[in-house]
């Protein structure tokens, strides 16, 4: 029928698609690794564990996505380091099980696909699909008009890794009392907690495009986008150094996350002394006057990963990481583990 209803009448692109797609290969290319190709187009992303030099591996696999930190790159339109986000808290969860992250897969969802802007979020991911040393094999970008508003996107990530049986991490039969406790630094705020962040720049009043209060030189919006750190190839080394245990500190903060890597019975004793929160915490706790026990559940405070390590090991795996700070020590617990914090933060 000469007047019949298209697909693209309804709000949906497929030429959008396919242009995406073409535009994004050569970065998806880049990722390749031994045991994936990294081609775009199939119906399933393909990964030959033999290829990739595993003997008795045990897969490991995290799913996660960015939060309201999407809305600040919607409101400035600064999508440079979602991609990195999103592979980021799915890499950094795996790789603290003692796994190597061996593909990702992502989740595009929009009311109108935007190819620009769409390519250089996956871009992104790309980048920090090839710093992470895995292949991006797959994912799907889905437009659904009425069900986002024009301009409004999500992004979810899917990674899967490999670690050989007797590599599992955390090392728990092996973790003692007087073992250190190794704090490594974040690069901001990460990707958790940007509900509150959002509650407290519109109860402190500066627009996005105002210079940050705690880093003049960078616009508001700009310096509280800084991508979330890539924590995979430090970890991998600090696990070769003698790492018994990595906890990825994100939603929960140290108190939720580090008991997590933990056995009943030892308890984790944290020098709030012992690190200086970047500037940003302290700008956060102010300007909303967020208590210290509230901002430690909500943010991650200066502190991305912790590790757990002998006193013989503690500075080879902070030399893995590239730099950290001691904070603290297991202790005798009874029961459950749990943090115990002394002194107090830099707010």
């Amino acid at each position: 029928m000469s007047n019949g209803l298209t697909y693209k009448d309804s709000g949906v692109d497929i030429d959008a698609g396919e242009a995406l797609v073409d535009r994004i290969a050569p970065a998806a290319k880049a990722t390749r690794r031994p045991g994936a190709d990294a081609d775009l187009g199939g119906f399933g992303g393909l990964f030959d564990l033999k290829a990739a030099g595993f003997k008795d591996p045990i897969l490991v696999s995290g799913t996660d996505g960015v939060g309201t930190k999407l809305k600040i790159a919607i409101d400035t339109g600064i999508f440079t380091g979602i991609g990195q986000d999103l592979v980021a808290m799915c890499v950094n969860d795996i790789v603290v099980q003692g796994a190597e992250p061996l593909f990702f897969l992502d989740y595009y969802a929009t009311g109108k696909l935007e190819v620009a802007s769409a390519a250089i979020v996956i871009e992104g991911i790309a980048r920090a699909c090839k710093e992470s040393g895995c292949a991006l094999i797959g994912g799907e970008t889905a437009e659904m008009p009425g069900l986002y508003a024009r301009g409004d996107f999500d992004l979810a990530g899917f990674a899967v890794g490999a670690v050989e049986r007797d590599g599992i991490l955390p090392k728990i039969a092996t973790m003692n009392t007087g073992d250190v406790l190794v704090g490594i630094p974040s690069s901001g705020v990460h990707s958790n907690g940007f509900s509150l962040v959002r509650k407290i720049v519109e109860k402190a009043g500066p627009d996005w495009d105002a210079p940050a209060p705690f880093a003049p030189s960078q616009k508001l919006g700009e310096a509280l986008l800084t991508p979330t750190r890539l924590y995979v190839k430090g970890a991998l080394a600090a696990i070769g150094a003698g790492a018994k245990g990595l906890a990825h500190i994100t939603g929960g903060g140290i108190t939720d996350n580090l008991p997590r890597c933990l056995p009943d019975g030892l308890d984790a004793e944290v020098d709030l002394g012992g690190f200086t929160p970047l500037p940003v915490f302290p700008w956060l706790a102010k300007a909303g006057g967020v208590a210290q026990a509230e901002m430690l559940r909500a943010f991650n405070c200066g502190l991305g990963m912790v590790a757990v390590a002998s006193e013989t090991h503690a500075d080879a795996v902070i030399a893995a990481f590239g730099g950290g700070t001691r904070i603290g020590k297991l202790v005798r617990g009874d029961g459950e583990p749990k943090v115990r914090y002394t002194g107090a933060l830099a707010l």
